[in-house]
């Protein structure tokens, strides 16, 4: 293992326990390591183990290029990867490139390669069932490439060391061996597993209550009510709003009493103010992050200008900890952790600049510029929150929620997916994105049920709370300036469907909180893939219609037109018994219990707190082909830290059949917990929600006879009409209530996909026609991602921002999958008045399909003779709005007409270039941090002005023509191309 200098195999030593190895790639660069954030003990990484019984199996390869280390690690064919923490897209990752940098990504696609966390971590599965884990142990900016089949690549600033897990025999090994270096999650309190109601706002103490009183008044269970910025007083944090929310207390206690907890939401974004206690307090204490020059950094955000703590210091976390322990005398329950990338307003890069001074602890690494702290802020806030919470109460576990975070994060705060769409496609991703969490590490993980952007429909609303009820965090959640998104704003149907589907959570509650228990003692997922159940089958390492709690498969249909039982459900190998709680509905997810597995069950209660230990104990008993069955059940006081102590109650019970009995039975006990008085009944599954039924009581042996096998036949034959009779009679959650349009936006119409060449675009002709993803499919960049109702690829028909053209329906009038001269296109046209149509075609080149094109025109089709045939004055503007992946690596390029050369950096802020300083033909946006250029041709001869516009996180490269009336005769033509090249 000698020392490598540019290139070559990387060194190892065996670090933490047997088949866990770190590699560096020299002597001199292990010595040189920043501390180890994401390793509860950072001195575990850097002591090497003695003894070890094994050596790697797979050795990466290093190479540094121009500052960067460059990590290969080479796998078998048919190796699936996965993890990557906070991603979007899809489960399995082969083809995909992140970047590990905390975003603010409001609104994200399926190809957005930043989100709001970072988790340089990759779950590896072999083609034989094995798994191995790689941790690339780098704080900073990191690429992880898996675009090439069964290969890693990593990419970040020298000099960084690469962890690796196994192989093991099953992923759960690796997650368990990861969980024991980077930590487990937190023990939740068990109310922080119910339901969660939120909206940004609840704008009054009055409203809250409004909510609260509706939840009990139409029994749909739920636990917690949340309250976003607006309660405070000026956006300043730790302070209420005394015309709105004028006794905090006093609202809490009332929520209390109807069983309901209050969280309440935290940024670090702190208003510089003199007056205001929490900003004159920091600026004492100087605990304020720095600019480059050692002056505190100010940006903007909700109040306004804002300061920032400095989280790396220990005296700042303290700070802040002290802050949140007053905090909680309101009567508080919980925090949000909001905005934490941290996210900064009017700015390009949509964060603090990288080269502000964190002067951090020597144990975390010291005196750094931000680019080395940036994606630690968001957990090291979280991290001082829980402690806060701890400081006010020892005997209350806290629940954090945060939305940055990093690997390790989960030793603090729960998570969810960010600010997402109320789309089919986000619903459908949700499933990978909450799986993902679990495989990095993060088990305590969901979406915005519903969708937090955009409006749902009534069966998009529906079908998410059905599979968002089976998520180890549930909250819904939505923004303003949109329709309610409570579980009875969507009509009598979809209520139903909600109350059902809640009803399921609080029955399977038992199970959830066995499953937490187990996550954070040993480290195994509370939510896994299918493919977990079989290793082996590669069909099902890319099924994403379904995941498992445990032993429970939860199937789901995600599309808009899936229709659940005409699905073919692809189920794992071994015996999967299909059941349900009489509440079969073609809007909720399809339940199978894995033969061999027992699962506990409780009465659907409205609250956590409604539970009482004596309430009756429900077993869902699923036979193996030997005829037997295991399953756990963990009891504690639901919060506090006695379990810690002993004071808990972990029951496993064992069924078997023998000859015409099943017997049940307690085969073993964990903890002090006297067994509470209280009746069992356990439930024998048989398939097709056929069971049989028989109480006792729990602790007792349980003997249930086996009815004759044509008996069996006959139970199995009547439950199966049963079910279907509920399914073909259950009313249908309407498609649309007809009444979303008056406020807000629908996004939940499917896009027009254009896959073709190097391509996918999506069109959305309903609003503006415009384009809102721009996706290159070989270097897997999405470079144009936007909401529907805005930006994106847009046209205005005037000199005027967001004139006539950018938000009318237009209509599609010709789709070809393959015309004469190109390989695919979409025509549209909208009425933009006036007698005016906007005409777009929308085109893949077939003889150069790395190109695609768009030709768009403002014709004069009914103008009036009155004005000569001519129209009003009008130009044609393309307004494109780019996602800058690497902000501070990006520019525009061009040589002008005469001759001179132009680099546009986002400092510049706004330039229009006319005349002979317009782009000669063609202009780029470079992207250095991918190595890649987009590049957009044109007529010159049709452009008559070029614009620049930087936003935050974005660029608009907009084309001019000029400005005149037109004729039939003599219509307005902008025809323009894009194209990806790689730069050097």
């Amino acid at each position: 293992m000698a020392g490598c200098v540019g290139l070559g195999q990387m060194i190892f030593e065996p670090i933490l326990e047997e088949r866990v190895f770190r590699f560096d790639c020299s002597e001199d660069d292990r010595n040189a390591a920043f501390p180890s954030i994401s390793f509860v003990n950072p001195k575990i990484r850097d002591t090497p183990i003695t003894n070890p019984q094994k050596t790697p199996t797979h050795i990466p390869t290093f190479e540094r290029l121009t500052g960067q280390q460059i990590v290969n690690i080479e796998f078998p064919p048919s190796t699936s990867f996965y993890g990557t923490g906070e991603v979007s897209g899809q489960l399995e990752r082969t083809g995909k490139r992140v970047f590990t940098w905390n975003t603010d990504a409001w609104g994200y696609g399926a190809g957005t390669t930043s989100l709001y966390q970072s988790h340089p971590w990759i779950l590896v599965l072999l083609p034989n069932g094995e798994a191995i884990g790689v941790l690339a142990d780098t704080t900073r900016r990191c690429e992880i490439d898996l675009r090439k089949e069964s290969n890693i690549k990593l990419v970040s600033s020298s000099s960084y060391p690469v962890i690796t897990f196994g192989p093991f025999a099953s992923p759960t090994d690796v997650l368990a061996s990861f969980a024991r270096a980077v930590g487990k999650v937190f023990m939740p309190p068990k109310w922080a597993l119910g339901y969660h109601q939120c909206r940004w706002s609840y704008d009054s103490d009055a409203r809250v209550r409004e909510i609260a009183r509706t939840f009990r008044e139409k029994k749909i269970p739920c636990d917690v009510i949340w309250m976003d910025i607006d309660y405070m007083d000026g956006f300043r944090c730790f302070t209420f709003d005394k015309e709105r929310f004028p006794d905090p207390k006093s609202l809490v206690n009332d929520l209390h009493q109807s069983g309901f907890k209050a969280i309440w939401m935290l940024d670090p974004g702190i208003k510089k103010e003199n007056g205001y206690y929490v900003y004159d307090s920091g600026s004492e204490n100087d605990i304020w992050t720095q600019t480059a020059d050692g002056k505190p950094y100010v940006g903007e955000v909700w109040p306004g200008p804002c300061v920032f703590p400095d989280y790396t210091q220990s005296k700042a976390r303290l700070w802040w900890a002290n802050l949140v322990k007053d905090f909680i005398s309101n009567g508080v329950d919980g925090i949000w952790n909001d905005m934490n990338e941290p996210a900064v307003f009017k700015t390009v890069t949509k964060t603090m600049p990288e080269s502000n001074i964190h002067r951090g602890d020597t144990d975390l690494g010291g005196h750094q510029n931000h680019s080395h702290y940036h994606n630690v802020y968001g957990m090291l806030m979280a991290q001082s929150t829980y402690k806060g919470m701890k400081l006010a109460d020892e005997n209350k576990r806290p629940f954090v929620l945060t939305r940055a975070g990093f690997v390790g994060s989960q030793r603090y705060a729960a998570t969810w997916t960010g600010d997402n769409l109320s789309t089919w496609e986000h619903l459908h991703m949700s499933i990978p994105m909450a799986v993902q969490l679990g495989l990095s590490g993060q088990p305590l993980a969901g979406p915005d049920i519903g969708g937090y952007a955009g409006n749902a429909t009534p069966q998009l609303f529906g079908r998410w709370m059905g599979v968002g009820s089976m998520f180890p965090f549930c909250r819904g959640h939505s923004e303003r300036d949109t329709t309610d998104h409570e579980p009875w704003s969507f009509g009598d149907e979809c209520e139903e469907v909600c109350r059902v589907a809640l009803r399921r959570r609080y029955r399977i509650l038992p199970l959830i909180y066995t499953l937490f228990y187990f996550a954070h003692t040993e480290g195994i997922p509370v939510v896994t893939p299918t493919f977990f159940a079989d290793t082996k089958d590669l069909e099902l390492r890319t099924h994403e219609n379904s995941f498992m709690l445990g032993p429970l498969l939860v199937y789901a249909s995600t599309g808009k037109d899936q229709e659940l039982y005409e699905m073919q459900h692809k189920l794992p190998k071994g015996i999967w018994l299909d059941f349900d709680f009489e509440d079969s509905h073609p809007d909720l997810p399809a339940l199978y219990l894995k033969g061999g597995s027992i699962i506990p069950v409780a009465p659907p209660h409205q609250h956590v707190d409604e539970a009482t230990p004596t309430d009756d104990l429900s077993l869902l008993v699923a036979l193996d082909e030997h005829g037997k069955a295991e399953g756990s059940l963990y009891e504690d006081d639901g919060d506090g830290y006695e379990y810690t102590k002993g004071g808990y109650l972990l029951t496993t019970y064992f069924a078997e059949r023998k000859s015409s009995t099943v017997v049940v039975k307690v085969s073993k006990t964990e903890g002090s917990f006297t067994r509470p008085n209280r009746r069992l009944h356990v439930q024998l599954l048989l398939g097709k929600c056929a069971m049989i039924e028989a109480w006792g009581t729990d602790g007792e042996v349980l003997e249930i006879p086996i009815p004759w096998e044509i008996e069996i036949s006959e139970l199995i034959l009547a439950s199966e009409k049963r079910s279907k009779f509920r399914i073909e009679n259950a009313k249908r959650i309407p498609e649309s209530d007809g009444a979303l349009g008056h406020k807000g936006t629908e996004l939940s119409q499917t896009p027009v996909e254009m896959k073709s060449g190097d391509w996918l675009l999506k069109v959305v002709p309903w609003i503006g026609g415009r384009i809102i993803s721009m996706q290159h499919l070989p270097s897997g960049t999405e470079w144009l991602h936007s909401r529907v109702d805005v930006n994106g690829y847009e046209e205005y028909s005037g000199v005027e921002y967001r004139s006539a053209g950018c938000s009318e329906e237009y209509s599609v009038i010709q789709r070809d999958l393959e015309q004469a001269g190109e390989l695919e296109s979409l025509n549209l046209e909208g009425d933009i008045g006036g007698g005016l149509i906007l005409e777009r075609q929308i085109y893949v080149s077939k003889e150069n399909p790395k190109i695609f094109g768009i030709n768009s025109a403002i014709v004069a089709r009914n103008v009036g003779a009155g004005s000569g045939g001519f129209s009003r004055l009008v130009c044609l503007r393309v307004h494109p709005m780019f996602n800058l992946l690497h902000p501070t690596e990006s520019y525009v390029a061009f040589t002008a007409i005469d001759g001179s050369h132009h680099e546009i950096w986002p400092e510049s802020g706004e330039q229009l270039f006319e005349g002979n300083l317009r782009p000669n033909g063609e202009w780029m946006l470079v992207d250095k941090g991918l190595g890649l250029a987009l590049v957009n041709l044109f007529d010159i001869g049709e452009v008559y002005k070029c614009l620049v516009h930087w936003g935050t996180g974005t660029v608009n490269l907009e084309l001019w023509s000029e400005e005149r009336p037109v004729a039939k005769e003599c219509p307005l033509n902008i025809r323009h191309k894009y194209e990806v090249r790689a730069i050097p």
